[in-house]
């Protein structure tokens, strides 16, 4: 079995791509814009029929779609986020009809909920930024593509490699530099949102499990902790696993506009138990762990 992973190189393609490759009688090809990859091909500037020679060349039989941009302007957002899936799915249509995608889509996408309530896959979409906005538009785009198609709608995710532009790595990165003196002091904004925290790894299984999952699976599958934490308990569980001796101050609002709109997040994860029997395995210290680990810093 041939499985083509793009965006292998960022923080949730490094995981899948170390899951799959553990599969046995499996090749994995990754692709994307780093000098190490077996295709180099750029989702935000390709061609489909560019793109679909390439795809046809490799022969996949399943293709799982990483790519993605966290930050960045409304520009940079659509045209990895809404035009890549796009591109991708007219490539394949083309080159490999039937191989099956799977896509990692964001629970960014829903936008403010009810709190208390574990949304579920039917729930209405109403994206509060740039951000959801553009991986709604790829998701619609992979749903309505008529390939063997599924797209996994993932919560926050926690793990090693999580990258600055998100809470946790940031949160990381700041703590790492404050060291040990007693007198420092981390001033975040409102740390009261409540957010579905999800191991990066088992956001890999859930990847693994779609690719080898038989028969057709559902357009798109919630993947989260199943849970809804106050952000506070992951910046608080950082603090810990640093040794941080300082303050954390709470300076009014400083975060995201989404953090602002959005004050709960909390995904129904029942579907994608029923899909291929999927349920998290980590809990979120578990992934503080690992995240403050892959900083390299030791535990003071």
């Amino acid at each position: 079995m041939h499985i083509l992973v793009l965006g292998n190189t960022g923080y949730l393609g490094a995981h899948v791509a170390e899951h799959l490759r553990a599969l046995p009688d499996v090749r994995v090809l990754v692709a994307g814009r780093s000098p190490a990859v077996d295709i180099t091909v750029d989702l935000a500037t390709d061609r489909p029929r560019d793109l679909a020679a390439l795809l046809a060349e490799a022969a996949p039989d399943a293709v799982v779609n990483c790519a993605g941009a966290t930050g960045g302007d409304a520009v940079t957002l659509a045209e990895v986020n809404a035009r890549g899936p796009a591109v991708l799915c007219a490539a394949l249509r083309v080159a490999a009809p039937g191989a099956r995608l799977v896509h990692l889509g964001s629970a960014a996408e829903y936008g403010p909920t009810e709190p208390g309530v574990r949304v579920t896959e039917s729930a209405a979409t109403r994206p509060a930024g740039p951000y959801g906005a553009t991986k709604l538009a790829g998701t619609v785009a992979v749903t309505a593509s008529g390939l063997d198609a599924t797209v996994l709608r993932v919560g926050n995710p926690v793990g090693a490699g999580a990258p600055p532009t998100g809470l946790p790595g940031r949160v990381a990165r700041l703590l790492a530099g404050a060291g040990p003196d007693p007198d420092a002091e981390l001033r975040l904004g409102d740390l009261s949102a409540h957010r579905d925290f999800v191991d990066a790894r088992d956001v890999a299984r859930a990847a693994r499990l779609a690719v080898t999952a038989a028969g057709p699976l559902p357009p798109v599958l919630n993947i989260g902790g199943g849970d809804a934490r106050p952000v506070r308990d992951l910046v608080r569980l950082l603090a810990e696993a640093a040794g941080f001796r300082g303050r954390i101050i709470e300076a009014g609002f400083g975060g995201s506009a989404r953090s602002a709109q959005v004050s709960w997040q909390c995904s129904d994860i029942t579907a994608a138990r029923d899909a291929f029997s999927w349920t998290p395995t980590h809990t979120l210290d578990a992934s503080v762990a690992a995240l403050w680990a892959a900083e390299g810093v030791p535990a003071r």
